[in-house]
């Protein structure tokens, strides 16, 4: 895609697809005026307390939903913590209402976990916001095919689609989606793969950075390429340069 903005250029980007959460059908979804306070659990180290700021950072930075530190008042906020039970890293799509539950998983022994980077944080808010996995849109037949048979059994709602009726789309498959899962993501074992493209040379998903399209859909959710023909240059300009 170009970085010249005019008018012909925007039509065609606008009428591409996305996966997110249809306001009109979900309205207590969406977060307010676009802001979404939230609190970070004083469990974390460090380290990983400046990995999860600055997931926050970036996803200030590429649109213009802001997460604000919580000021205590606020009825609705995202609760960052290293949930134990179910460990792992998830969370809800939108807002659910009240202090919201988003578990990122501390390094251990084992490995980084959720906090290896701040890619798998800017996931999970993306969650947060209303966005699905790219491998959930109503069309994704068309893309990747999903080999049920090697996924762990109590995982298989995770590769489910999402319907038509209440979810949106307007940009284009994304396999570069910061949304989109790996080839391997809950294999029952090595050589299995759960996932893989239908287009040659295509490679699944990441967790290093937003994707162009991933920076466009949140703040298309969000009508920041509505507000103004300045703000609209702004963010396609920022979501080109800085997304993957």
């Amino acid at each position: 895609m170009t970085c010249y903005f005019n008018k012909l250029i925007f039509d065609q980007l606008y009428n591409y697809w996305r996966v997110g959460l249809k306001w009109d059908v979900f309205p207590e979804k969406k977060w307010d005026n676009g802001t979404v306070p939230y609190v970070i659990s004083p469990l974390y180290e460090p380290a990983e307390f400046i990995t999860i700021s600055r997931a926050i950072s970036t996803i200030n930075f590429m649109t213009c939903v802001k997460l604000v530190p919580w000021d205590g008042k606020k009825k609705d906020y995202l609760l960052i913590w290293p949930i134990k039970f179910p460990k792992g890293c998830w969370s809800y799509v939108g807002k659910y209402g009240g202090p919201q539950l988003l578990s990122l998983q501390a390094p251990d022994e084992k490995g980084p976990n959720c906090l290896g980077n701040e890619g798998r944080a800017m996931h999970e808010i993306l969650h947060a916001l209303g966005i699905f996995h790219e491998q959930s849109r109503f069309d994704r037949d068309k893309f990747v095919t999903i080999h049920k048979d090697n996924i762990i059994p109590q995982y298989l709602s995770n590769f489910d689609k999402q319907s038509l009726k209440n979810t949106t789309y307007k940009f284009e498959y994304d396999y570069d989606s910061i949304m989109h899962y790996g080839r391997n993501f809950f294999s029952k074992g090595k050589g299995k793969p759960t996932i893989t493209a239908k287009h040659a040379g295509a490679k699944l998903g990441q967790r290093r950075m937003l994707s162009k399209t991933d920076c466009l859909k949140v703040n298309d959710l969000y009508g920041c390429l509505n507000k103004s023909s300045y703000l609209q240059r702004k963010y396609y300009t920022i979501c080109q340069v800085l997304g993957i």
